[in-house]
């Protein structure tokens, strides 16, 4: 299996590449600063960023699967989404690889909440989407769109706020909104389950929810 990561250098990311080399996989990211990356030795390493398409085109080329831990960083205005996933749509158009399995946001789309209470979907919508994290909900809703329009075999996962804690293994997930009070979920979580999306059908073109 080859698998081609992109956001490899943050926190999900990382995990990510620590699960495809244990499982194996031969390995390709894309990286700003390579010699700074703990696995370099044990997987390729394209040199660039997101916003090179002849770099995102090296590390797409041969991949049976894509997958993506890009996102924004903090709660100002980036465009890591918005210009990086259309030239990686591209790159697996061009090259022929058809999978890609992206880390998204349980904000990309308008009925995300709406399992929620009454009282908790106005105070996620207002206070936070609206608001404290609104520049990177507009950038999630880009890579929905992107992604939604590309014509290949996508799947985003959908989770709320991340948390840098163990596993439970144990989780909910659901193809129509955030599970009911579902407020958080752990990365590693998050990272097991893409890993499970390579080989699964369930939620190819569909994004899917998932949280605690």
């Amino acid at each position: 299996m080859k698998v081609s990561i992109f956001g490899a250098s943050g926190g999900t990311g990382s995990l990510l590449i620590e699960r495809c080399l244990a499982a194996g996989y031969d390995v390709t990211v894309l990286l700003r600063t390579p010699a700074t990356f703990a696995f370099r030795d044990r997987a390729r390493v394209v040199e660039g960023n997101v916003f090179d398409a002849a770099a995102v085109r090296q590390t797409v080329e041969g991949a049976d699967v894509v997958l993506s831990a890009l996102g924004a960083r903090s709660l100002k205005k980036e465009d890591v989404l918005e210009r990086g996933v259309p030239l990686i749509v591209d790159a697996m158009r061009e090259t022929g690889v058809r999978r890609i399995i992206a880390l998204g946001s349980a904000g990309a789309l308008d009925d995300s909440l709406k399992k929620q209470p009454a009282w908790r979907r106005f105070i996620v919508q207002n206070i936070v989407y609206n608001t404290l994290l609104k520049h990177a909900v507009a950038s999630q809703v880009s890579q929905w769109k992107t992604l939604s329009a590309s014509g290949l075999d996508w799947t985003m996962v959908m989770p709320p706020m991340l948390a840098n804690s163990p596993a439970r293994g144990v989780y909910r997930v659901d193809g129509e909104a955030l599970p009911r009070n579902g407020s958080r979920i752990s990365r590693t979580d998050v990272a097991d389950f893409m890993m499970l999306q390579i080989g699964n059908p369930q939620w190819v073109g569909r994004g899917v929810y998932i949280a605690w």
